[in-house]
């Protein structure tokens, strides 16, 4: 499974319907996304308590997209490794 530096491409591919499926690390060694054939990554530094690592996660993909954070919303799997969100843009 090969990994590369995320791009908006890169993560904009995997958008279906204004949908980006992925799955998260939370209490990594250093946030990052990595797009493989498989689907989307993301890992934080942020711990899963109190929504913490979903806001992380929520930050990292905005930033990576060139969007607002408002513009990312989850939509499904508050408390699970998979995470749905909605991208407004």
């Amino acid at each position: 499974m090969t990994t590369k530096n995320t791009t908006e491409a890169d993560l904009s591919a995997h958008i279906a319907q204004g949908v980006l499926s992925v799955k998260v690390t939370p209490k990594a060694s250093r946030n990052r996304i990595s797009v493989t054939a498989d689907g989307v990554r993301v890992y934080v530094t942020a711990v899963p308590e109190g929504g913490k690592a979903n806001g992380a996660v929520q930050k990292l993909l905005a930033k990576a997209l060139g969007l607002a954070k408002s513009r990312v919303v989850l939509i499904r799997g508050d408390t699970s490794r998979d995470k749905l969100f909605r991208i407004d843009g």
